[in-house]
């Protein structure tokens, strides 16, 4: 059983979490200006600044490439622990059954 999870998969995925989410906070604070989220995106994405196309448009590049950093770093310490974790399965069970 092939438990190792897709590096592809997980990087598109995250990504457009990130940049689906990344809209429908923008499209909150204009609906809800007193309640507006957008200091927290400038201060997590560099060169954003409230709003314009530009900036805008930037902020889903950015939020998309977040979400590839995060399955760079995340999919290959699952792998990694999942194989390290059958293995030590593989060797008990061997003493076991032996």
């Amino acid at each position: 059983m092939n438990r190792t999870v897709s590096l592809v998969a997980v990087g598109h995925a995250s990504s457009i979490f990130l940049m689906l989410t990344f809209i429908l906070c923008v499209a909150f604070d204009f609906l809800f200006p007193a309640h507006a989220m957008f200091r927290a995106w400038q201060d997590l994405l560099p060169g954003f600044e409230w709003i314009s196309w530009k900036s805008f448009f930037l902020g889903i590049v950015e939020s998309y490439a977040y979400g590839w950093y995060f399955a760079l770093i995340w999919v290959p310490l699952y792998n990694y622990f999942v194989s390290r974790g059958e293995k030590a399965g593989n060797k008990e069970k061997k003493s076991c059954c032996q």
